[in-house]
């Protein structure tokens, strides 16, 4: 029994604490957290100072040096270009003079490369309409169908983009007077033009021009009517060329508003058809709201570019429309 009681016996375990050290015990925590407290603001600055430009650095040595020179005159040498929000700085709101907000000059970059590449693409496009009218007077002359023609065809660039005009000859008239049936040399000579617009995207606008003779025969049935109907009967002859219907922006009759010699307002050459191929301006114009939308009376040419005038072919004058 003696021995069974020695065993059951229970075991102390005494745990000494050695006092001098117990203030110390997370110290290197806070010093490794002051560490990299002050390592994440050491990159901070090399950061700020790596994508600060020169103006605004010499703005603050500026400052720095002689605060009151800053912001009393208005800014000291190299910090009118800066961005500092320093009375005189870049950001001053009152615009001192000499004073240059940050993104104004950007902004002058940015509206000077837009204009840039408006202007570039209005070269371009024009190159590409001036050889659009010299693949039509290829395919004029190379038609040997067509090449008899060709003194019908006038083409130049105007503010809205490549004209092709077919006017009237006293003694080959494109139409039978008052009607708007298409004669055959000048159906076959559409569908030809209509295949070489097929090379380029641009949208269509067809006018149809009559000569300045009265026509009526009191149902009201004009030459605003008949040049209509002429400059619809020409689209078809196009879309039966290969053009697609989308293609054509707008159609319409201007009958003797616009004639084609001004001297002589019965001129058979005043009786034509316009046919415009719109540059990415004149398209613009066409979509923007009516209320801002001017439209000239005659298509001017383009100054900028090479036109190719009109020939004007005098011929005798002819009644008929």
């Amino acid at each position: 029994m003696a021995g069974d009681a020695k065993k059951l016996q229970p075991i102390i375990v005494k745990k000494i604490k050695k006092g001098g050290h117990a203030a110390h015990g997370g110290a290197w925590k806070i010093a490794y957290a002051d560490f990299v407290t002050a390592m994440m603001a050491f990159f901070l600055l090399m950061w700020l100072l790596g994508s600060t430009t020169e103006g605004d650095k010499k703005g603050i040595a500026d400052y720095f040096q002689s605060p009151l020179k800053v912001a009393l005159l208005n800014g000291g040498s190299g910090s009118g270009d800066s961005s500092s929000v320093i009375k005189g700085g870049g950001q001053d709101l009152t615009r001192s003079g000499g004073q240059v907000k940050r993104g104004d000059v950007e902004a002058q970059r940015s509206t000077i490369n837009l204009q840039a590449l408006r202007h570039e693409q209005r070269v371009a496009e024009a190159t590409k309409l001036q050889e659009l009218s010299e693949q039509v007077e290829s395919e004029l002359k190379n038609n040997p169908k067509l090449a008899q023609f060709a003194s019908q065809i006038k083409l130049d660039l105007t503010r809205d983009g490549l004209r092709i005009q077919i006017v009237d000859e006293l003694s080959r008239p494109m139409f039978d007077s008052g009607s708007a049936v298409v004669k055959p040399y000048m159906r076959e000579l559409l569908r030809a033009i209509g295949s070489v617009l097929l090379e380029v995207p641009n949208r269509l606008t067809l006018e149809g021009h009559t000569d300045a003779q009265p026509f009526g025969d009191g149902s009201g049935y004009s030459n605003w009517e008949l040049s209509a109907d002429r400059a619809n009967a020409s689209r078809r002859e196009l879309v039966a060329g290969g053009l697609t219907e989308e293609r054509v922006l707008r159609v319409q009759g201007l009958a003797s508003s616009q004639p084609f010699n001004r001297d002589d307002p019965v001129d058979p050459q005043n009786r034509r058809i316009s046919i415009i191929v719109m540059n990415r301006d004149a398209e613009d114009r066409f979509y923007r709201p009516t209320a801002d939308r001017v439209e000239p009376q005659q298509p001017e040419t383009d100054p900028s570019i090479r036109p190719q005038k009109p020939t004007l072919v005098s011929s005798p004058s002819q009644t008929g429309r």
